[in-house]
């Protein structure tokens, strides 16, 4: 799950840095939308999405390895009560 925020954070950032660059170029080439503070807008929000979606992937990496930890551990300590229970 975590892999797919990354990947999707990762899109959302491209596409943020596509949009700076079109401010800069979106002027000078003639067909393109050459409205430079809506590219700036854009980039923005692509940005901060980015960063926010990013961020639920870091929280979603972690609790899954505490759900992994707690697994194991009480896995452990099964085999641990097993090995102390004596078979009749």
């Amino acid at each position: 799950m975590a892999r797919n925020l990354y990947i999707l954070a990762g899109t959302l950032l491209l596409f943020a840095l596509i949009s700076c660059g079109m401010t800069y170029i979106g002027s000078s080439q003639s067909g393109l939308p050459g409205n430079g503070s809506l590219w700036k807008t854009t980039s923005l929000f692509l940005t901060l999405a980015g960063l926010v979606i990013a961020l639920f992937g870091v929280m979603t990496a972690m609790f899954e390895q505490v759900d992994r930890r707690s697994e194991q551990r009480r896995y452990q300590e099964r085999l641990e009560e097993r090995r102390r229970k004596p078979r009749r």
